[in-house]
């Protein structure tokens, strides 16, 4: 009882701090958008820096125009949780207005470390708990020029593709508030999408830069391991090394990526992070030499693309054919084998530590409550319901999960490691002996997951974890819309093959759907940011040429 006292009061504070922040800032960041900002919040990043560089504007006419439309973001999504918008009147005042990121705004998932604030990533029991220095990212954004405002919502545990706790709230889709914008970093994807900023950065250890940006509408690239800076945050698995998770921009267009990934990685990351490896950024020409070959993967085995998402991969592959490239169907090392790999490293302490900050009372998320329960089970009482499952269901994939949900010693973990280094390796030789320069893939089954729908749909994560598991670069940019006529499902047709995928289109509803972002997935090898940048030009540049470029969200004409 005494926790769930302390539960409230910390969920109370918190978000009465927040409310106070909003309120007490100047005057101009209340007063609506005027025709300056307007044409300001347009502007590419690369444009806004250069006329901060030139002098044409100051880093404090940019924070105060962002900043509007952030608060705007906020009022309509949820979006913020630390509102550093104060703080950041004074760093815009002492910014280098000659940086690579001179006078751009940057918001940041809420695990990010800035001194004196707190990290407390939807735990109340980490509310008050201020990080006592500047992570490394903050340091160099703000060496670089930036100007860091505003921290943005996840998911209480991180592992989910909703973005709700009970410190913070909901943070809702702002293309349709019955939506999840994503998660983990969908507070990010909401405020991108709303055009509250341009530059974001957010983590992602099982697609949760990518799910966002597909449930969102926006662009990212997720790196691969120590490509980009991550000491000094706060995070829900400390030491969690089985399927690490990284740091990655997300923006609000491909122009904007580009520019924000060329500034950090120009800045030399690795002289402010230990974990960064030394890899300048390399210029990609994808023009000249042997022809791209595109290889697509139609179907994980476990949950087929619901219709929205299918179409948007059939328009890049149709638009990438019709260009004159080589796109052939991939046949992978089994992509459930790597589900069933991932789900045991990432969860091999049974979800202890991630939960572990919960207090009693404390709302879990329900896809993360499912899992607890299920390693719960006596293995004996798992072991029954999988054979159960394959023998009398036919469902050898759930059966499959069901079996293997249990805490890992360390005998059982290093096997496991290994495992995964075999199954790297089959992809490794996959790839190169077909010679693919691209994967091309749907970022999840559904364009979005209804809120509470991660109860089941965790299960549906394989499109976006399997390069986790893999370490591969892997973009996500916006192709099209749901169509309530084009998009919906024939339930006569319609057959799961396994509960995974029925719970999945359990929640696929077209005509709900309708209007919702759908995005494809630009899979590299390791390490191979810049190709999948290239990659993911082409495609929007084929997109664009035929008339099918993605229209953005603009909220700047609908209040």
């Amino acid at each position: 009882m005494f926790a769930f006292l302390a539960h409230r009061r910390a969920c109370a504070a918190k978000q009465h701090e927040r409310e106070e922040r909003i309120r007490a800032l100047p005057p101009e960041y209340h007063a609506p958008l005027s025709a300056q900002d307007r044409e300001l919040l347009a502007l590419p990043a690369s444009e806004t820096v250069a006329r901060v560089q030139a002098g044409g504007l100051t880093p404090l006419d940019v924070l105060r125009a962002y900043g509007k439309q952030a608060l705007r973001a906020h009022a309509a999504t949820n979006c913020l949780t630390e509102v550093l918008v104060a703080k950041a009147e004074g760093w815009a005042a002492e910014s280098n207005t000659q940086g690579p990121l001179a006078g751009m705004p940057v918001s940041v998932k809420d695990t990010v470390g800035f001194a004196g604030e707190d990290a407390c990533i939807g735990y109340s029991a980490w509310v008050a708990r201020p990080a006592a220095r500047d992570a490394a990212l903050v340091r160099l954004l703000r060496d670089a020029g930036a100007v860091p405002f505003v921290k943005t919502n996840v998911p209480i545990t991180l592992l989910s593709f909703e973005s709700a706790n009970d410190v913070f709230g909901t943070t809702t889709n702002p293309h349709n508030k019955d939506y999840s914008p994503g998660g983990s970093t969908g507070g990010e994807a909401a405020l991108l999408a709303y055009g509250g900023s341009r530059l974001g950065v957010g983590t992602d250890v099982a697609g949760s830069v990518r799910a966002p940006a597909h449930f969102s509408g926006i662009y990212t690239i997720k790196a691969s391991m120590h490509r980009f800076l991550k000491s000094g945050n706060s995070t829900s698995m400390p030491g969690q090394e089985g399927i690490p998770a990284v740091y990655s921009p997300m923006t609000r267009t491909l122009e904007d990526l580009e520019t924000f990934w060329k500034a950090v990685v120009g800045m030399k990351p690795w002289e402010y992070d230990h974990s960064v490896l030394p890899i300048p950024w390399r210029e990609v020409d994808l023009a000249s030499g042997k022809p791209i070959r595109w290889a697509v993967m139609w179907d994980d085995g476990v949950v087929a693309p619901s219709p929205a998402c299918k179409r948007a991969l059939e328009t890049v592959v149709s638009e990438l054919t019709a260009h004159g490239h080589e796109v052939v169907k991939l046949n992978p090392p089994s992509p459930y084998e790597g589900l069933k790999l991932g789900f045991q490293l990432l969860l091999a302490d049974a979800g202890k530590v991630s939960t572990g900050p919960i207090r009693w009372g404390e709302s879990n998320d329900p896809g993360v409550h499912q899992v607890r329960i299920a390693f719960a089970l006596p293995r004996f009482v798992k072991r029954l319901y999988a054979w159960y499952l394959r023998n009398i269901k036919r469902d050898d994939a759930y059966a499959g999960l069901v079996e293997n949900c249990s805490e890992k010693n360390v005998e059982e973990y290093l096997a496991l490691v290994a495992q995964r280094e075999g199954y790297r390796e089959q992809w490794f030789n996959k790839l190169k002996d077909e010679a693919i320069d691209f994967v091309l893939t749907v970022p999840n089954a559904l364009p979005a997951t209804p809120h509470g729908g991660m109860k089941h749909g965790f299960k549906g994560c394989g499109y976006t974890f399997l390069w986790n598991i893999l370490d591969y670069s892997a973009g996500v940019i916006p192709v099209t819309h749901v169509d309530k006529e084009l998009d919906a499902l024939n339930v006569k047709e319609f057959k799961p093959r396994n509960a995974i995928e029925s719970d999945m289109y359990d929640l696929y509803d077209a005509t709900k759907m309708h209007g919702l972002p759908v995005g494809v997935q630009v899979v590299g090898k390791r390490l191979e940011e810049e190709k999948v940048l290239e990659g993911m030009k082409i495609i929007e540049s084929v997109l664009r040429g035929s008339g099918k470029a993605y229209t953005l969200l603009e909220p700047l004409e609908a209040e």
